[in-house]
């Protein structure tokens, strides 16, 4: 199984390839609603489940006919019903998590899909790079990394920050070998964001946000609570600039804790790959663990406020982008990934195995087995039984390319990328 991975780079746009770039990711948006309620219409009257093959022939037309329509280019716009395909075939994938295909709102965010043949990159020096899009040119980037393979496609995207290009690329690696190393069990939470079965302490996720920028977010929203308010009150619903630029600040918070919750996780995560030939972590139900107190109006939740920041603290800490992760980097780095059921982990005893929620008492930081008084942090006693599970019933295997170790461990070829000949005026 060869490997193809994801490259993104920061994006340097000139004005006016800002303003075509914005066009474009609009007509994407608008593009894929109405091919989504087309497949949809004819779905549900005639029983006929239209394709991109199809769809493509009358985007044809549309360019024709629509002057806004065919700004964008041909090779984008047939790229967004390739992606609407995908879409629905990971909904009909019963093995797939995803859910039925939704129409993009006017806020979301803006992206533009290439496929490779129809982008190009050139290096200009050590620090920069451009890409040749269609109908725009030469478009300046950051090249922060090598591409590292062949280019199979190329999406251009905006989010708080500005406009990034990604490429997805085939390296034409294959996954490691078995690496041999020690077991471990991680037992994700929220005090402790990761504790690992053979290490003594926990790994702590940084604040993604520091207390100024708290305060800064919580103002913003309330500001812009009260412009939309106005908006629907006094112009009709329309949003005004001051409240668009409202909402770009805080977008732009919002992107900056993003980028620091995915840089914990990916450095979590590839360590984990990368020093441990198995990895044991929970079959944790994060839509469950996260579902709103609220109640109903008849029989009304309790705590309500207390559990919505409890469920807060669980989705910064990312449970389900970790797993997912886990699961490409054991394969790629030669380990395997583990998943046990998470029934109890918390109150069973890893050096005696008893059972008994009496071992820990309030859900406290401290656990003491009231059987064999064996004592140790609750969330590394769990980490340990999350192991022993792994290793004893071997679990969910996710990664079938690596064997669980024999002897049990104490708890202590690349491509080039297709360039463009370097340009005359580069230094």
């Amino acid at each position: 199984m060869k490997a193809d991975v994801g490259r993104k780079y920061r994006a340097y746009p000139t004005e006016e390839q800002e303003s075509v770039l914005t066009g474009w990711g609009h007509t994407g948006r608008a593009l894929w609603n109405v091919a989504l309620e087309q497949r949809v219409y004819l779905y549900r009257q005639r029983g006929y489940t239209l394709r991109s093959v199809e769809q493509c022939k009358h985007l044809t037309a549309a360019r024709a006919d629509l002057a806004w329509v065919g700004d964008l280019p041909a090779q984008a716009g047939q790229q967004i019903l390739r992606n609407l395909d995908r879409a629905y075939d990971n909904f009909w994938n019963p093995e797939h998590p995803a859910k039925f295909p939704a129409r993009k709102k006017r806020g979301h965010r803006l992206s533009i899909p290439f496929p490779g043949q129809a982008v190009e990159v050139r290096r200009i020096n050590r620090k920069w790079a451009e890409v040749r899009v269609p109908k725009l040119g030469w478009l300046r980037f950051r090249h922060s990394r090598a591409l590292g393979g062949t280019i199979r496609n190329a999406t251009l995207s905006r989010d708080g920050d500005g406009w990034h290009v990604s490429f997805g690329v085939h390296t034409g690696r294959a996954p490691d070998a078995p690496n041999e190393k020690p077991t471990c069990g991680v037992d994700f939470g929220v005090a402790a964001s990761a504790f690992v079965s053979t290490e003594a302490a926990p790994r702590l996720m940084p604040p993604s946000l520091s207390r100024n920028e708290k305060q800064r977010l919580t103002y913003l929203e309330q500001k812009k609570a009260r412009q939309v308010t106005y908006a629907k009150k006094h112009n009709g619903g329309k949003y005004s600039r001051r409240l668009r630029r409202t909402i770009g600040q805080i977008g732009k918070l919002k992107t900056r804790q993003a980028n620091r919750r995915q840089d914990f996780t990916h450095k979590l995560t590839t360590d984990l790959a990368k020093n441990h030939g198995m990895v044991g972590i929970e079959d944790l139900r994060v839509k469950n663990l996260t579902a709103s107190a609220k109640g109903t109006i008849v029989k009304p939740g309790k705590n309500v406020r207390q559990k919505a920041g409890l469920n807060r603290s669980i989705l910064d800490n990312t449970p389900g982008e970790r797993r997912r992760q886990l699961e490409y980097k054991t394969r790629k780095y030669g380990s395997a990934l583990r998943v046990v059921p998470p029934f109890h982990t918390s109150q069973t005893c890893a050096a005696c195995g008893r059972v008994d929620p009496e071992s820990r008492k309030g859900c406290g930081r401290l656990f003491v087995c009231v059987h064999c008084e064996h004592e140790d942090n609750a969330d590394h006693n769990a980490s340990v039984e999350i192991e022993a599970r792994a290793r004893r019933t071997g679990g969910t295997d996710t990664n079938s390319t690596c064997s669980t170790p024999r002897v049990r461990v104490p708890a202590t070829g690349r491509r080039q990328m297709r360039e463009a000949p370097k340009p005359a005026h580069a230094s």
